[in-house]
């Protein structure tokens, strides 16, 4: 296929070609991977200043997507893809392959680190998805971190930066300027642009007044930022709640099991930081009508959730479903229950036949469906049967469908139980500003709620 950039990546291609080492800040939907591509090729290529490059990405970007879009444009077309996966033999057999661009899961980076030791010989690096990096205690950036002075060029690709809060973005632009802008350590960075103050769930920090354009403007000339919205003429998504009615007694064994469970995971004090992320897993559990026991069996609360989705399948008249899930036990009950035909996302050929309409209903968890996967030619209909509280997740999942190239508005159902934490995750994730604080805010406030009630 004949690739006829849009202006805008001329303009990325163009900028980034001319800097070592540069942060390419795009919008999902348009066009990271084939402008990166565009820019790899030439490289190789044409002014010859590298002979191989390294791709890390998220694992089912590394399985499919950088060697689906090389082979899928006549100018990359040529580009000789190895796929560093598999087993420890597999890795380094693909290692030893000739090639030019080398695709590695990013779990997979402290291995390559370890394995290659002092003869790393990759000068040219793509991090597909750099907010993978953002945390600096992580083993894969600390991994990185060793082997930066050795690359001589390296290109950052993400649509997410700041996920969570600009603390997120430190380690981003470490790997891509070694420190030079926002400090050489976390400790630099949080002295000059956030206040530190202590919170019940533990140490917070807030950005300094002024802090946030401090940080955009020490960054703007090796970060180059686009928003879909300015250069895609797409419709906006059409976000429908489906309220889900638990019955009263459905409602008062949800209650029991709720008081259950976060007596258990906090034993009976307050939520924190460090328990958080388990309370809410539990809750969401409950809201979606099962939860995992001491012993690992499924206790079923409701169907509700069960019975709204296969309305609205039946509603969609034959048209194909995108459904996100949350947890096992619910992708389990989803295909036990519903009548239609069901498949699961686990690999391309699952992208391909949904991409041909050979697929009613494709069930994805919104972690192993998000970046790089093009999934928009194959329906325009998303229902989240489960929500996630991470929105980078979700946001990386609603752009499977709504990206350059869908023909129809997306429509996006999100079952939400009523009385439940699913009001508050679908309220966080649809401001789109909530911090973790914040949610743990309103979480707190539902238990206390409870506790005055003598729920807890």
């Amino acid at each position: 296929m004949q690739y006829v950039p849009h202006d805008y990546q001329i303009i990325a291609a163009n900028w980034v070609r001319e800097k070592p080492y540069a942060g390419l800040l795009l919008d999902m939907g348009l066009g990271k991977t084939v402008i990166s591509l565009t820019v790899i090729e030439e490289l190789l290529y044409d002014s010859l200043q590298y002979e191989k490059v390294l791709v890390i990405a998220p694992k089912k970007v590394a399985e499919d997507t950088w060697t689906r879009e090389a082979r899928k444009w006549d100018h990359t077309r040529h580009l000789r893809v190895s796929r560093v996966l598999g087993t420890a033999e597999q890795r380094k057999a693909a290692l030893r392959a000739k090639a030019d661009i080398y695709v590695i899961n990013r779990e997979n980076v402290v291995w390559l680190v370890d394995y290659l030791g002092d003869n790393w010989d990759f000068e040219f690096v793509v991090i597909d998805e750099l907010s993978s990096f953002k945390n600096h205690r992580s083993k894969r950036f600390r991994a990185l971190r060793k082997v930066r002075p050795l690359m001589k060029r390296v290109i950052g690709l993400t649509g997410t930066p700041v996920p969570n809060g600009y603390l997120d973005l430190w380690s981003q632009i470490y790997l891509l300027d070694r420190g030079e802008r926002l400090g050489k350590t976390i400790s630099d960075y949080r002295r000059r642009f956030f206040d530190a103050s202590y919170r019940p769930w533990g140490q917070e920090y807030k950005l300094k007044p002024g802090a946030e354009e401090k940080i955009n403007e020490l960054i703007k000339d090796i970060c180059l930022s686009m928003k879909a919205k300015d250069y895609l003429k797409m419709e906006e998504p059409l976000l429908i709640d489906v309220p889900v009615v638990l019955t009263d007694k459905e409602m008062r064994m949800y209650q029991t099991l709720q008081r259950e469970a976060v007596l258990e995971i906090t034993g009976g004090k307050a939520i924190t930081a460090a328990n958080a992320a388990a309370v809410t897993t539990k809750l969401l559990q409950l809201s979606n009508g099962a939860v995992y026991s001491e012993t690992g069996e499924v206790v079923h609360i409701h169907n509700q959730k069960l019975e709204r989705l296969d309305e609205l399948i039946e509603a969609a008249n034959g048209r194909p479903v995108l459904v996100f899930y949350s947890f096992r036990h619910d992708k389990d009950r989803i295909k036990n229950y519903l009548k239609v035909k069901v498949r699961e996302l686990n690999g391309p050929e699952d992208v391909e036949d949904w991409n041909r309409g050979k697929i009613p209903v494709l069930l994805a968890h919104p972690a192993s469906a998000g970046h790089g996967l093009n999934l928009q030619d194959g329906g325009n209909i998303m229902i989240w049967f489960g929500l996630t509280w991470n929105l980078e997740h979700y946001q990386q999942a609603i752009a499977r469908l709504h990206r350059q190239g869908q023909a129809k508005q997306v429509t996006i159902y999100r079952l939400i139980t009523e009385g439940t934490v699913d009001e508050d995750v679908a309220n966080s994730l649809s401001g789109k500003e909530s911090t973790q604080e914040e949610f743990l805010e309103k979480l707190s406030a539902r238990l206390r709620g409870l506790q005055k009630e003598g729920g807890l």
